[in-house]
């Protein structure tokens, strides 16, 4: 029997305001424990929550850029649950009438399009933290409380983990796109929900889910998925039923456990929030907000391709992130060549910024000196080869890639009489290659080629290079 493996997902992403969603306290992260706290965050009895306008403002542009449809009137609800990292025992949410409605995510799935259905985009606080790896036992930092969140629910469309990763890395592209949430998942900005259920190939009824929560990585995502519908379509080949629960994943052992058993909203036991008024947003706001939404990933893939002439692979990883596109349209405006642009930011620079484990955003140059390094290779200055050490020279902050050259003397030897010499003699000891040339090997060049550079140390200048070594050759087999 073939079994379909169903997921629905639900993305927790913080919000970038400054303050928190019901009163002043800064979101900052990394900042010492329990020192972003006050009455209202704590949940003192008799203290009055203010929504910020910021939480609905960037939510508003999250569901926009998602598709969804805005509601005119929503509310805040109490989800009621008790646990140590929740002060007020009690989330500040919302049920029945969420912000967000009915929205698309297309992917691309083995070259064919795929929409993805959201089923709503919610506001609602977060909760703290809990550190278990104190000698005094598990600790609590409230700091996180209060901290403005989006949670965005799929519909069951996804299916396995692929399409899983997929769907998450084009919504986290697409919230960073909006400025919305800097999606920094090292500090859980953006955080993972899925529901996994199995069921028999052909059938339309979902089987029994298991939901596995904050997963912060799209590698544990995938991981997850596979291990758990992996593990339903064992018990069901065994004639065991699925249990309804929420399972934590071990990242590190690479398997999932049973936590508890799966809650149903009715265990939540919502009402509306007493303390808040609801929120009203007029048509006219909603277009002003559309209006003022930034260019989508997608329509830059577009642009990229249509402008700049990149194929589909290469404007698709160049538009991954807000910063890497960034990055390359300062670049291009300033050296005006895209494709180099596009090979640098796609094969050379990742490298170093995953074995340096830094990111767009903290790379220790400018657009400006990749163009400069871009222009020394296009005017014949250095080669491409150079080129490549220069970046590694560039990534230790050793200055522009002009000063790194000169510091160095990677310059090419642009002197035609010294290079004609140097290659007179490799061609007089390399009398077998000018014998293959003349018997019509062609690759021999090829050779001559590599001992010039050898020679050289990578400077000679690999056009005129091989414009003299034809020439000398030439000469030799006339002789």
């Amino acid at each position: 029997m073939e079994y379909e493996v169903v997921v629905g997902m639900e993305i927790h992403a913080e919000l970038l305001t400054k303050t928190k969603i019901f009163c002043s306290c800064p979101t900052k992260f990394g900042d010492p424990e329990n020192t972003h706290t006050c009455p209202i965050c704590l949940g003192m009895p008799g203290v009055l929550p203010v929504l910020n306008k910021s939480v609905v403002k960037y939510a508003v542009r999250a569901g926009l850029a998602l598709n969804c449809k805005i509601a005119n009137f929503s509310k805040m609800d109490r989800k009621n649950y008790f646990y140590p990292d929740l002060p007020k025992a009690y989330q500040t949410s919302q049920y029945d009438r969420p912000l967000c409605l009915g929205g698309t995510v297309n992917i691309n799935v083995n070259g064919k399009t795929k929409p993805i259905g959201i089923t709503r985009i919610h506001i609602e606080e977060d909760a703290g933290k809990l550190l278990h790896e104190s000698s005094d036992g598990t600790l609590v930092d409230v700091n996180r409380c209060g901290v403005p969140l989006i949670e965005i629910v799929s519909e069951p469309d996804i299916r396995g983990p692929e399409e899983a990763r997929i769907f998450a890395e084009k919504v986290r592209n697409t919230l960073e796109y909006t400025g919305v949430s800097d999606c920094k998942m090292e500090e859980g900005s953006i955080r993972f929900d899925v529901n996994v259920s199995v069921r028999e190939k052909g059938s339309k009824e979902l089987g029994t889910r298991t939901e596995m929560k904050n997963l912060n990585s799209f590698r544990a995502l995938e991981r997850a998925i596979k291990y758990e519908s992996k593990r339903q379509i064992i018990e069901l080949k065994k004639g065991h039923s699925i249990v309804q629960e929420t399972r934590k994943w071990d990242d590190v052992k690479g398997i999932s456990s049973a936590m508890r058993s799966k809650e149903d909203a009715q265990d939540y036991r919502y009402f509306p929030e007493p303390d808040l008024v609801p929120i009203v947003i007029s048509d006219d706001e909603i277009k002003k907000a559309k209006d003022q939404l930034p260019e989508m990933p997608e329509a830059k893939k577009e642009r990229y391709m249509a402008e700049y002439n990149l194929p589909e692979y290469d404007a698709n990883l160049i538009t991954s992130t807000k910063e890497t596109a960034r990055f390359f349209e300062s670049t291009v405006n300033l050296c005006n060549h895209p494709k180099q642009v596009a090979n640098w930011l796609m094969v050379d620079i990742p490298a170093h910024l995953k074995e340096k484990d830094l990111t767009m955003d903290t790379i220790p140059f400018s657009p400006e000196d990749l163009a400069e390094l871009i222009n020394l290779i296009q005017d014949g200055t250095i080669s491409g080869k150079i080129a490549k050490s220069v970046m590694e020279k560039m990534f230790d902050e050793e200055g522009s890639p002009k000063e790194i050259v000169e510091k160095h003397n990677w310059a090419q030897m642009q002197d035609t009489g010294e290079l004609k010499s140097i290659i007179e003699k490799i061609v007089q000891d390399n009398p077998k290659s000018v014998s293959d040339i003349a018997a019509g090997n062609k690759k021999a060049y090829g050779f001559l080629t590599g001992q010039v550079m050898k020679a050289t140390k990578g400077k000679a200048n690999p056009q005129l290079a091989n414009k003299i070594i034809r020439e000398v050759v030439s000469k030799k087999i006339d002789e």
